[in-house]
């Protein structure tokens, strides 16, 4: 079974091209990098089991909440691409280990080995994690009989690149115990992993909201939304995975049916966001974050309602660079292919973690994951429309965040 295009081709593209001669220093500098967080190698990180038709993929790190690693991503890449060539298996199962499903990327051991100028560990991170979400996404689709079918069962904490590691797939598993979350603009970053691809193609601008403010969905809204394919109780999970085990097909409309078999009938609390996407809609789907806020400052003023106040609360909380870099993704994201997002993003990654243009993500993990002191001091002033000089060289100074922000996406 081939797929379209390799996964290292497609980004290799861009690393030929914008970033000259990375892959043979990256290949040098493997055989000498030092053990972290990010790199060792340890395949029990990823436990396998399941024989016949069906294999299961566990996260295994559940003391990081399953957070995912260099090591994750090349042995699922490994696993998946034994599978492919494997005519007998027809269907994977992704889950994790202990309270979570996947809560990201282990974004304190990045940071950990940016601080210690370590730079090539974070590339070669990012590399590994979207090569595989490109494998993932261009092979585990029923394009014919023959193809690999990925059921993600998204028990838990299901955050950035944990959610990057599964909606791609075929098939996705919410249940009462599911939260989902793209945070990433609380830390200074944008969220990836194929975010600002699967993002930009939910219903009105419910992708900008979600990027912009980090909020958490429950399984039944991940259902309601389509980020998840079926729900149900976290009780029956043991059931769904002895069911699909025993299955001998690879035949998509087979598996649906399993899953059919254990739904639950759920409707989104009167509460829940999904109940809020006209306005939501109304102040989302400006063009920039300042018109994002104006309206909604404006409706929190009219209505004095609760969701307008909080989602204000929300936004004044994150990086205004950050805000401004994935509002712009998602945007992009909505006119390009997996590969063209995955490509991109990994070119911001790059970019949001060197500190030649920002720091905004060495000190947004400093404040909320290291220090802990919620305090962190993010590049722009969104309420005061400024960015710090000493971000900028002099002849940047006319043109302020504007400047910044391109530096950033290109």
């Amino acid at each position: 079974m081939q797929r379209v295009k390799s996964a290292s081709s497609v980004l290799s593209r861009y690393t030929a091209n914008n970033n000259g001669g990375f892959i043979s220093r990256l290949k040098r500098s493997l055989s000498s990098l030092s053990n972290s967080p990010l790199t060792d190698d340890q395949e029990n990180f990823v436990l396998v089991e399941g024989n016949g038709a069906s294999r299961t993929a566990i996260l295994n790190r559940p003391s990081v909440l399953n957070a995912l690693n260099t090591s994750i991503g090349a042995r699922l890449q490994k696993l998946y691409s034994s599978w492919e060539d494997d005519p007998d298996i027809g269907i994977v199962q992704l889950k994790g280990r202990g309270r979570a499903f996947c809560a990201g990327g282990d974004i304190v051991a990045l940071y950990n080995v940016i601080r210690q100028g370590n730079i090539e560990q974070g590339k070669e991170f990012f590399w590994t994690i979207y090569n595989f979400i490109y494998m993932l996404g261009t092979y585990l689709k029923p394009h014919h009989a023959l193809m690999l079918m990925q059921v993600a069962l998204l028990h838990g904490i299901t955050m950035g690149g944990g959610a990057g590691v599964s909606i791609p797939g075929t098939f996705r598993v919410a249940t009462d115990k599911t939260v989902f979350a793209t945070p990433e603009t609380l830390i200074g970053f944008h969220p990836d992993a194929g975010a600002s691809f699967y993002l930009s193609h939910l219903p009105g601008y419910l992708g900008e909201y979600l990027a912009l403010t980090g909020d958490k969905l429950n399984g039944v809204e991940m259902l309601s939304c389509g980020l998840a394919t079926h729900y149900s109780l976290a009780a029956k999970l043991p059931l769904i995975e002895e069911q699909l085990g025993s299955l001998t097909t690879d035949d998509p409309s087979v598996i649906e049916g399993s899953l059919q078999n254990f739904g639950d009938l759920v409707h989104p609390d009167p509460t829940s966001v999904v109940h809020w996407i006209e306005t939501l809609d109304k102040c989302f789907g400006h063009d920039t974050v300042e018109e994002i806020i104006d309206a909604l400052e404006s409706e929190a003023s009219r209505t004095k309602d609760v969701w307008s106040t909080s989602t204000l609360k929300k936004l004044k909380d994150t990086s205004p660079l950050s805000l401004k870099v994935s509002l712009r993704s998602i945007r992009e994201g909505r006119f390009q292919t997996l590969d063209q997002c995955l490509i991109r993003e990994y070119r911001m990654s790059l970019q949001g973690i060197s500190g030649k243009i920002t720091s905004d993500f060495c000190e947004g993990v400093r404040a909320r994951l290291v220090d802990k002191d919620s305090m962190p001091k993010f590049t722009l002033d969104i309420s005061r429309r400024t960015v710090e000089p000493a971000k900028l060289g002099a002849s940047d100074c006319r043109h302020g965040r504007r400047v910044l922000f391109a530096r950033y996406c290109s």
